[in-house]
């Protein structure tokens, strides 16, 4: 019994934390709301990288077999939460910058870098969001919760996405960046919805779901029938606070 108590104990210890307490108290510590946008203290959280990389550590620590015993939903919170801490961490290892767009070149942009290290296996950004994300789980909310480090991207949200209280967190990161109106917004004088460039490019995300992306942002925004769309332009500036 002492022997078998010791070895569940030990389990236990070396389990993935699915709450990712290491990442949700660096969103906490480093992230600050201004003016309706998340922005982000990269200076600051460079000084104690250590922390960041101790989470990133437990990700890359997970095997694919414990993983696949994982729910849906924590699956989903697990590639939500690397893609996020990922595009950090390479915002730091590069850092000063004035927008991820300066990393990489015209042949190889900063999604496109293999610097992630997951289940025995190197990948990029675009690897988790398009080839596992979007691929895996037909989920469109997920253009609200995954961060690409600029302003106008959806705001990161101020916790770590947990499997249990995922569709609460998809529903309240949408809410957030529909709303925020200088990335969406409603003109009824002119009778034009005025658009993040997110729904020109991934809109078609929104058919099987929500039988188009203007249906979702529609019952959202209260717009009426027949309005025009007009995209707006995209702010690629860091989402920093120094």
């Amino acid at each position: 019994m002492k022997y078998l108590l010791l070895f569940l104990i030990t389990l236990n210890t070396y389990a993935f934390d699915q709450k990712h307490s290491k990442w949700d108290s660096i969103l906490k510590t480093y992230s600050s709301m201004v003016d309706d946008q998340v922005l982000f203290k990269y200076s600051a959280l460079k000084k104690e990288v250590k922390l960041l990389e101790s989470y990133l550590s437990d990700l890359e620590s997970l095997s694919k077999e414990d993983f696949k015993k994982f729910s849906k939903d924590d699956q989903l919170a697990f590639w939500i939460n690397a893609y996020n801490a990922y595009t950090v961490k390479l915002i730091i290892n590069n850092y000063p910058l004035k927008t991820i767009k300066d990393i990489g070149s015209i042949f190889s942009s900063a999604w496109n870098k293999d610097f992630i290290k997951l289940f025995n296996k190197e990948m990029s950004l675009d690897n988790i969001e398009h080839d596992t994300i979007r691929k895996q789980f037909k989920e469109p909310r997920i253009h609200f919760a995954v961060n690409c480090a600029s302003i106008s991207c959806p705001s990161l949200l101020q916790s770590a996405f947990v499997g249990k209280t995922l569709n609460i967190q998809l529903e309240k990161a949408a809410v957030h960046f529909l709303n925020n109106k200088l990335k969406n917004y409603y003109d009824s004088k002119e009778s034009v919805l005025y658009l993040s460039a997110i729904f020109k490019w991934y809109g078609a995300d929104f058919n099987a779901k929500y039988k188009g992306y203007l249906n979702y942002v529609s019952s959202e925004l209260k717009v009426p029938k027949g309005a025009t769309v007009e995209w707006l332009e995209y702010d690629w500036a860091l989402n920093e606070i120094k």
